[in-house]
């Protein structure tokens, strides 16, 4: 059965290219025929166009006017089942890829914080190509076999049936063999790509961290756990050339044994009379046109093991199913006022993991400035990511507008959160592009207002292009406030009711963070606020400060008000400016 199912929606993706499929089939099909009748026609020449008498000058003549009409049909057919049948399979591979990565961004924080990102990037590539080639000959190469097989059965039986016998009597046992060892390749080739996975996984990681590696001199380190992950590799792909050597030398030595059986036993029945010459010649020339139907099977075999353990592995990342998605008959929000409210909220990781904190009780009002702060691993940011339902709640629920937020499109939950973290991520283009992420669409002179109101624009205009700078991967060409502004008009550009602030300057130097705190009051301005900091002197003005601990709220009030009341607020407030000195 899992093997039924995987192969129904391997066929569904089949169906837009369903006129070329068949083209392509019957043009293979077609070149078949043509490849059977060459051995006829030089089995007519020899039998009737040469004999004592002389040559048949007009046989000849006609027979080469078959010839090469036969040659013109063969072309013909081979460039549209080359080309068109190749590009029918190029695009099953793109959707395939489509749908992977369209179902990848489904997936929450929570699987792609368990998945590495070369496994993924492996799967999204190498395993499709693969498919790809199984897409394109495996229907292609599984009907060229069967009409030259058949068809030169049919052909050589008429001939001598006793010789033919000989041929289809070795030809089960050479594809038992076949199917034997085709196994084996298959487990070979998926070892292969999960080696070649942890690969990329290894030079993704190493890659990104460049900086950190070579400011820590750690490059032997790096080397030596790359040396690991290649020998593995290395290791994998011995094991399946060994398989492979096996494999195609032993179908080499099938296809010998039956050239050997043909001519030993033709001519035992050519010394009885029961076989002519000519026809032992027509025997032998049916032998290569087998051949290469038996070549073209095991390179299917090949093409299905590399295609079966890629889609294999396509599925099982279509199969891990979103633990976030929309509910039936979801609402859509408008007119957002921006209360949010925590009913008896808790989460936990997994149904094994201990809850991060429980019985959150929160009630924001809308253009409330609200300060999350606390100890590290108290949950600051996992409770405000449950708001645009990066995380699903474990117990509760949130509320925006009194709706909960469970029963709000996902899509219009988050075109109406706005976030701005520390660890800031710019892609790789433009300045005006990264701020266009925000608000798709949108004109220049938007654009130009959201990097005004971040205190970015003065900076942008003196960077070469412009708005038009490129910046690099992940903005490497920018400081950390230059990057932070461009994240903070990206948000100015969205617009949203809501607003999250994780730690937006805890990584910037003080000249830097005067600027991105300026323009993050004035993001702040009249809209819901949830600011996570550790650098307490930016939420002093906080209408509300709740303090978070292992056990939940542990305290909730005013600046003032926390730091008379000498509790774990004050405590806080104290290490950071009146540390102990030793």
């Amino acid at each position: 059965m899992y093997f039924v199912d995987i192969l129904k929606k391997f066929i569904a993706y089949y169906k837009p290219y369903k006129k070329v499929l068949f083209a392509d089939l019957f043009f293979a099909s077609l070149a078949s025929v043509t490849v059977l009748a060459y051995p006829m026609l030089v089995n007519q020449i020899t039998n009737n166009a040469i004999s004592d008498e002389g040559i048949a000058i007009e046989l000849v003549v006609k027979m080469v006017l078959i010839f090469g009409l036969l040659m013109v049909v063969e072309y013909a057919s081979n460039f549209y089942t080359d080309y068109f049948g190749h590009v029918m399979g190029a695009k099953i591979e793109s959707d395939m890829r489509n749908d992977l990565f369209e179902h990848i961004q489904k997936l929450s924080f929570q699987y792609h914080d368990n998945t590495r990102t070369g496994q993924l990037m492996s799967r999204i590539t190498t395993d499709l190509f693969d498919v790809s080639e199984l897409a394109h000959h495996g229907p292609e190469d599984t009907v060229i076999s069967m009409v030259r097989i058949m068809g030169s059965f049919f052909i050589l039986v008429n001939i001598n049936w006793m010789l033919t016998l000989v041929i289809f009597l070795i030809l089960p046992l050479m594809l038992i063999f076949a199917y034997h060892y085709s196994i084996k390749m298959k487990n070979a080739l998926k070892k292969n790509k999960e080696r070649i996975a942890d690969i990329n996984s290894q030079i993704e990681d190493s890659l990104s961290g460049i900086r950190v590696v070579q400011s820590f001199a750690n490059e032997e380190i790096e080397m030596d756990k790359f040396r690991s992950s290649n020998h593995r590799f290395l290791e994998s792909r011995k094991s399946g050339y060994r398989v492979e050597a096996l494999f195609f030398n032993g179908l080499t030595g099938f296809i010998s044994f039956i050239n050997i059986s043909v001519v030993i036993v033709g001519a035992i029945l050519i010394s009885y009379n029961q076989l002519l010459l000519t026809e032992l010649i027509t025997f032998l020339l049916y032998i290569n046109t087998l051949i290469d139907p038996v070549k073209r099977l095991v390179n299917f075999t090949n093409n299905l093991q590399n295609g079966v353990a890629g889609f294999e592995r396509f599925m099982e990342i279509l199969a891990v199913k979103p633990d976030i998605m929309d509910a039936k008959n979801v609402t859509v929000l408008s007119d957002v006022k921006g209360k949010v409210e925590f009913v008896n909220v808790g989460f936990q990781y997994s149904s094994e993991s201990n809850y991060v904190f429980s019985h959150i009780n929160i009630t924001v009002n809308p253009g409330e400035y609200v300060a999350l702060v606390g100890s590290s691993g108290v949950g600051k940011t996992t409770l405000c990511s449950l708001i645009p339902r990066f995380y699903e709640t474990s117990e509760g629920l949130i509320k925006i507008d009194d709706t909960n937020i469970k029963t709000i499109k996902l899509k219009s939950l988050r075109d109406h959160i706005g976030i701005v973290q520390q660890d800031i991520y710019l892609f790789s283009g433009t300045v005006k592009e990264n701020i266009l992420y925000g608000k798709p669409g949108a004109t220049d002179e938007e654009i130009i207002t959201a990097a005004r109101n971040a205190n970015a624009h003065e900076f942008i205009m003196g960077l070469p292009g412009g708005y038009n700078a490129y910046i690099g991967q992940r903005g490497v060409k920018l400081s950390g406030g230059q990057k932070q502004r461009i994240s903070i008009a990206r948000v100015f550009l969205k617009n949203p009711a809501i607003l999250i602030l994780d730690e937006a300057t805890s990584a910037l130097d003080n000249e830097s963070e005067s600027l991105v705190q300026q323009s993050l009051e004035k993001l702040a301005k009249n809209r819901t606020t949830f600011v996570i900091a550790h650098r307490l002197s930016t939420i002093r003005n906080a209408q509300r400060i709740i303090v978070l601990s292992d056990q939940g709220i542990a305290e909730e009030g005013t600046h003032a008000n926390l730091i008379k009341i000498d509790g774990v607020y004050a405590k806080l407030y104290n290490m950071q400016f009146n540390p102990v000195t030793l």
